[in-house]
């Protein structure tokens, strides 16, 4: 929702330039990632947005199913959250967070779509092309989707390497036509 997006900007920077000043990139990364998928959970929601819920439980809740070490810096960010009733958009902080930790760090986002699932040796070697060939880290994604018949689909922000069989076939019927 763009809503949500635009309300967890503000948030997202904050603590991007907060985890930046202290070195503490990976660790805020990690945490956000754990909160993002505790508030996911429609029942976590639920019990949020119940006015009977005071901030202090919310903080609590979401620090103990999340996981977190005792931290005053995110417990001071929880309990910001909570008392701005913005705990909700913690998914969207999350991703809003990794996209400027990655930018930051030069990491480019590559979604790779196989028409099967990709074994770990292959997903390496796969990774080290696309960064030889976009000079630069990537964070590789898989998904699997049988209708490429077979292959990879590759798309590394808006840049996509076609190397499917779905695809070829598509190129080759283009050509037959002409």
């Amino acid at each position: 929702m763009a809503e949500n997006v635009t309300l967890a900007r503000p948030y997202a920077e904050a603590v991007f330039a907060l985890a930046c000043e202290h070195g503490k990139l990976d660790r805020w990364a990690e945490s956000l990632s754990r909160l993002a998928a505790v508030t996911a959970d429609a029942r976590v929601r639920d019990w949020m947005s119940n006015p009977g819920v005071d901030v202090a439980q919310t903080v609590q809740l979401l620090q103990q199913a999340a996981g977190l070490e005792a931290d005053a810096e995110q417990a001071n960010f929880l309990q910001l959250l909570a008392e701005n009733d913005r705990a909700q958009v913690l998914p969207e902080i999350s991703t809003l967070f990794a996209g400027l930790k990655n930018a930051h760090e030069g990491v480019k986002e590559a979604l790779v779509t196989s028409a099967f699932p990709i074994d770990e040796a292959t997903l390496q070697r796969l990774t080290k092309d696309v960064e030889t060939h976009f000079k630069s880290k990537v964070h590789v994604t898989v998904e699997v989707d049988p209708e490429l018949i077979g292959g990879v689909r590759i798309a590394v922000g808006d840049e996509v390497i076609d190397a499917s069989v779905r695809g070829k076939l598509a190129i080759l019927s283009a050509a037959l036509q002409n």
